[in-house]
């Protein structure tokens, strides 16, 4: 936690109130995201027991499993839940943009949308991944064959799942990470996770302050847990004995809608919960960066769409090749997102200049048609001097960039009493001289950060045949067998 957030922190105590860590937001939100509220049967980790979802809070559709132990009711289940994913993957995908070709010629296309899934938090993305993993290796012919839907939309919800680990990505979403990155509240990061207790924080109800609504969010039958758990009390005393009655009824109807009845009192809370914060997030105005790392999903999404036919589902490990690419990706879009959130966003940066990553001040000199004429040819080296009172650690020789032009960087040449010298080198133009504005003037106020978007490029790997056998060796062709087709739901 940085001195920022923690400042934060203790004023939301002070007042009863969350302050905000940001002041543009973060992330993409569609207009019209596909909200998901799971629940799994207690003692399960991916046997669902019902999902309540939809892209209009007025219209929300309830999905159950009224006895989670029946196999055929659960690929019910699994087939209603995959024909609507599938509906808002195809409905999302908007008009095809044409590109210019890239480097190898070929042309390319990009939807004009994609999909969004929402979901209260972390733990329902794990169980969505999970129930990814257990659909999409099942069979559509054969003993125990399944809908068409069900292993289609098992392998989306395994790549939203995958996606949902790339840094910036907005294409899955757990409410309460996003809220947290936004707004700190008085109580601490494990109840932050409380869905209920998180929004009640940032608008809590008339009448009461942070502390009451999140006392108030404790009380599970006010506020049912966000899911995919349950409450035990809930599960002892309502649902037990609902789908007990259901499956002593033969499936009678009337007992069916009691199980219905009972999970549509536990989701709906949730669900009115999420599209109020929907409603927080969408009055903060989108950040400069959030378009271009949108634009990064559609790719994704348009790639993934229009190859989806030409391989096997995803396998369960990747190989020693794809999972250091997979690790290499993700570092490097850590470093682009923390980079971007800085440049969007004033507060993000305090939090950077309070760590003495970045530092800002006032120019006090400003040479900008200074050449570095000790080579061959002559180079555009322009000095400046920053007078600043932040706490730096950062050596001589570090790289900077400035915060309002990231691609205007330099180097720091001394640390003296008059401020720091930095000597600029890239981002001014191809000519001598530089380009109007790309120089800041004496007197102009600035920010100087050791933070870059892709300080470092995509890595060289080797092609999968040529893996080293400290790593295995080549790997053997992925197929999925019937062990993969027989996964349990556990």
């Amino acid at each position: 936690m940085s001195a920022l957030s923690s400042l934060a922190q203790l004023e939301a105590t002070a007042t009863g109130r969350a302050r905000p860590l940001a002041t543009v937001r973060h992330c993409h939100l569609a207009d019209a995201p596909l909200v998901m509220v799971p629940l799994k049967l207690a003692g399960e980790a991916a046997a669902p027991l019902a999902v309540m979802l939809g892209s209009d809070p007025d219209a929300p559709a309830l999905l159950i499993v009224p006895q989670p132990r029946n196999r055929d009711l659960r690929f019910r289940f699994a087939a209603a839940l995959g024909r609507r994913v599938l509906n808002h993957i195809e409905t999302s995908r908007g008009d095809v943009e044409e590109l210019p070709p890239g480097k190898d010629g070929e042309e390319r296309i990009r939807y004009g949308g994609a999909p969004q899934i929402l979901v209260p938090n972390r733990g329902g993305i794990g169980f969505l991944r999970l129930l990814g993993r257990s659909t999409r290796f099942r069979r559509t012919e054969g003993p125990y064959a399944v809908d068409p839907e069900v292993p289609v939309s098992g392998r989306w919800l395994t790549w939203f799942a995958d996606r949902n680990d790339r840094p910036g990505s907005s294409l899955m979403l757990a409410m309460t990470e996003v809220l947290r990155r936004h707004w700190a509240t008085g109580q601490s990061s494990l109840e932050d996770g409380n869905l209920a207790a998180l929004v009640g924080w940032i608008d809590p109800p008339d009448g009461l302050d942070g502390f009451a609504a999140a006392s108030r969010a404790e009380d599970p039958i006010t506020c049912p847990p966000s899911g995919p758990t349950t409450d035990p009390t809930f599960d002892n005393e309502v649902l037990a004995p609902a789908i007990s009655a259901y499956s002593e009824s033969n499936g009678d109807s009337r007992a069916e809608e009691r199980v219905r009845a009972a999970l549509a009192s536990q989701l709906t809370p949730t669900w009115d919960l999420m599209w109020q914060a929907v409603g927080l997030l969408r009055a903060l105005p989108e950040g400069a960066s959030v378009a271009d790392r949108w634009e990064r999903d559609r790719d994704s999404f348009t790639y993934y769409h229009q190859t989806f036919g030409e391989a096997y589902p995803q396998a369960r490990r990747d190989p020693p090749v794809r999972a250091a690419k997979r690790l290499h990706d993700l570092e490097r879009a850590q470093e682009a997102y923390e980079a971007q959130r800085a440049f969007d966003d004033p507060l993000v940066m305090a939090e950077h200049r309070l760590a003495g990553q970045a530092f800002g001040g006032v120019v006090t000199e400003s040479d900008p048609t200074r050449l570095d004429e000790s080579g061959k040819r002559p180079k555009l080296r322009p000095h400046l001097r920053v007078r600043t009172e932040d706490p730096v650690r950062l050596d001589i020789g570090t790289t900077v960039c400035n915060a309002a032009r990231p691609a205007v960087k330099g180097k720091i040449v001394e640390f003296g009493t008059g401020g720091i010298l930095m000597e600029l080198t890239g981002g001014m133009g191809r000519k001598l001289s530089p380009e109007p504005g790309s120089v800041p003037d004496v007197g102009d106020s600035v920010c100087f950060t050791a933070l870059t978007v892709g300080s470092w490029g995509a890595a060289k790997f080797p092609d999968a045949e040529d893996t080293p056998w400290t790593h295995g060796g080549p790997p053997e062709e992925y197929v999925p067998t019937d062990h993969d087709a027989a996964e349990e739901w556990r």
